[in-house]
């Protein structure tokens, strides 16, 4: 067999091999440059060295009892079948309404024992000077806990009772709606027992109700009233025949649509 001939590369190929030496030589030269920029830093946690990165701990905190109670309470309470005479201090009144009544029971405040102290004091003084000091009318236009509570709905002294929606246990105010709808006195359920606590200089409290008010909150009563009254003592009978509870969790749901999906 003849020699194979070598064919001599063509001036073409010649000039494209040399741009393509040169330009791996300009990329050498570029990562040359900028090889010291981007070197992997480990980072230090040491003592004072680099930051740890933020973890979400939540699921491994060991929470204190009273808090894993009221969050197993909660989930209970949403998926039990609840009672509509439980369920209806659920549904509480709107926040616009709640401040409202709130702010107008502010103005029917009781004496805290500092304005005792200083009423005291004064008529005190003025009986070592020989003077006859002011006689303190009884001003009990709101009263507070359960017991005064229910004597002034019974003897139709209330004009507006406001429950809290937070009592534990719930039986000591349960009877109450019941009680006003039957002697048709408005009452009113807002949150927080604590809100109602500040009224008469406590920490809490389960109910409170005015008995009187002066003639120019009269026109302001009348509104609150009927705002309450269409809010509550109207809807009672509704109210009170519907269940709470029975929410599935989300787990059950997707199961629930996977099966239904097979089917």
């Amino acid at each position: 067999m003849p020699p194979k001939q070598i064919r001599e590369p063509t001036a073409e190929k010649k000039t494209t091999a040399v741009k393509k030496d040169e330009t791996k030589k300009d990329d050498k030269k570029n990562t040359s440059e900028y090889k010291n920029l981007f070197v992997p830093r480990p980072k230090n946690i040491g003592i004072g060295r680099d930051k740890r990165v933020r973890v979400d701990l939540t699921r491994m905190v060991r929470w204190p009892t009273y808090i894993r109670l009221q969050r197993q309470k909660r989930v209970l309470m949403k998926r039990l079948k609840v009672p509509p005479a439980v369920n209806q201090f659920r549904l509480v009144a709107d926040k616009p309404l709640a401040h409202n009544i709130v702010t107008f029971l502010g103005k029917y405040k009781p004496e805290d024992p500092q304005q005792k102290e200083k009423r005291l004091r004064e008529a005190a003084k003025l009986k070592v000077e020989g003077k006859v000091a002011p006689v303190k009318k009884a001003d009990n236009k709101l009263v507070h806990g359960v017991n005064e509570v229910t004597k002034a709905i019974e003897r139709k002294q209330a004009q507006l009772v406001v429950i809290a929606h937070d009592v534990d246990p719930l039986e000591v105010v349960l009877f109450l709606p019941a009680l006003c709808k039957k002697l048709d006195i408005p009452y009113v359920i807002v949150k927080s027992k604590s809100r109602l606590g500040q009224l008469v200089h406590l920490k809490n409290t389960a109910c409170v109700a005015l008995t009187d008010v002066n003639k120019e909150d009269r026109d302001q009563l009348a509104r609150i009233v009927e705002a309450v009254r269409g809010a509550f003592l109207d809807r009672f009978r509704t109210v009170n025949t519907k269940f709470g509870g029975t929410q599935l969790s989300k787990r059950s749901l997707d199961a629930r649509k996977k099966a239904l999906k097979k089917v």
